[in-house]
Order: structure tokens, then sequence, then C-alpha cells
């Protein structure tokens, strides 16, 4: 059952960021609202106060450049991603992780941004951006600060944000333009499902990376590995790098069996 709370949505930057200064933990931000709002019925999430960003001038669109890389900001859904003709030609394995997460009708809610923000283990979009090096752009009124993504998560749940942060911009950088990389996300059922386990795997310049979700507290990324790899070495190294565990959905040793699996198929796909 909803509890009342205060609704704004900001034009400008500057008052979103006053916002976020005055309020702090009692307020959460409003983008595709897919989880957010789902949890606030649910009783898990009380805020004071909603900030709805998608208003906020300079919040919408994807941009490209040589200099910038891929920019993406947060008012950016899944779809327009998958829509996006640069992301389709030069960052594809983008675009193969965004079309699996959930459906249509949630895709063109959901935000690429509010998808790593959740900060949920299982993300669909993580496994791709963490490959592909992206970079987030944190701001509040105390000044901006980059990371890349793969320092951004924390635990479940959890991201280096402070309350009065909002994450601004994904930056994909120029240098993954080329890469060659494809995602497996393994479902209890057909169709539209959170994962059970996800691997992307990507391969540029002669190395290979892997993004696995579904498999630690947060997204994984595994680096150091060669083209020239035995296969047993890129399965020994995401072993070494995820700890899944039992639940609900399955086991922690068909996790594991099945996280092997993907790293060879994909291994033998992405040529």
């Amino acid at each position: 059952m909803l509890h009342k709370f205060r609704y704004v949505n900001p034009g400008d930057r500057s008052e979103l960021l006053d916002l976020l200064a005055e309020n702090g933990s009692s307020a959460k931000l409003l983008a595709g609202g897919t989880d957010l709002l789902v949890n606030i019925r649910g009783g898990v999430q009380r805020p004071q106060l909603l900030i709805d960003v998608k208003k906020v001038k300079g919040f919408q669109g994807i941009s490209w450049s040589v200099t910038d890389g891929l920019v993406i900001r947060p008012g950016v859904t899944i779809n327009e991603l998958l829509r996006d003709a640069t992301v389709r030609d030069k960052f594809s394995l983008l675009a193969e992780c965004a079309h699996d997460l959930a459906s249509y009708q949630v895709r063109n809610r959901a935000t690429v941004i509010g998808n790593i923000v959740n900060a949920s283990p299982c993300s669909d979009m993580a496994p791709g951006l963490l490959c592909l090096g992206a970079r987030v752009v944190i701001s509040s009124k105390r000044g901006e600060r980059e990371l890349p993504l793969a320092e951004f998560f924390t635990g479940v749940k959890k991201t280096v944000l402070a309350s009065d942060e909002i994450l601004e911009r994904l930056v994909v950088p120029a240098a993954a333009v080329g890469a060659r990389g494809s995602y497996r996300k393994l479902k209890r059922i057909q169709g539209h499902d959170l994962g059970i386990i996800g691997v992307a795997l990507m391969k540029k310049d002669g190395l290979i990376s892997l993004g696995i979700s579904s498999s630690a507290p947060t997204p994984v990324l595994v680096t150091g590995l060669h083209e020239g790899d035995a296969e047993e070495v890129l399965v020994a190294a995401s072993r070494k790098a995820t700890s899944p565990i039992s639940d609900v959905r399955c086991s922690k040793e068909y996790r594991e069996f099945m996280i092997g699996t993907f790293v060879k198929r994909l291994n033998r796909e992405v040529k």
C-alpha cells in the first residue's frame, strides 16, 4: 500500500542538486520507476520526497563522439538504447544485454542508468557495460567525480553514491569500438524472467573480458585473459572471480556449471 510522499519534477540540474542536498536520504530519484514504485508499494522503501528526473534539461538522449565516447544520460530508456543506430553499430554487446532485459513494455519505462543504480546482482546491463570499460560520472552540489563502473557497486543493492549524489552520465570509451561480444542469460522459463545467471564475453585486441551477473553480491568483471587461452583457463578465471549461492531459483552448483558452459559457448561463438 502506498504511503504519502511529496512529488517534484525539477526542470534544471541546479534545482535537482539543491533538492538532493536539502533532503538527503529522505528523497529518492525517479526515472523509470520499474523497481522504485514496486518497492514503495511493497513498503520496502518509504521516501518522503520523490524527485522525477525525466524533465531535467540535459538529462535526455544518447550522444557519441570519438572524443567523448558513448554518453548515456539518466532519462534514456532501455528501448531508446536498442533503437540507437550508434549502439547497434558500434556497441552491439550493449544491445544484446538490453534485449534480454524484461519485456518490451518494461523496457519502455526502465532506464539504463536506473538498472545500474538499482545495483541488483542480476543486472542485465552491467555485464556488457563492465566488459566495455564503462565509467560513471557522479554529480552533487559538491562537484563531479568519475570512476570505473567496476568500482561503483559495493554490495547487494549498494553503490558508492552518497545521499546527495546522482549518477549523471554513463560513458563507454571510444576505445571500445570494434569490440566483438555477446551475452547469454539463463532464466527459469522461456521469455522474460529474472536471470539465474548472465554472462557477457568481449574480445578486442587479442584480449578477453567477461562480465558475469547473478554470481556474487555484485556484477563481476573478469579481465587479464587472452584469445589464445584454453577454455579451461577462461572457465577457471570465471569461477575464481565469482561466489554463487543456492537460492529459490537454483543451486550454487548449477550456477557454477552454467557459468562455465556459457563461457565456453560464447568463446566459440564470438569470432
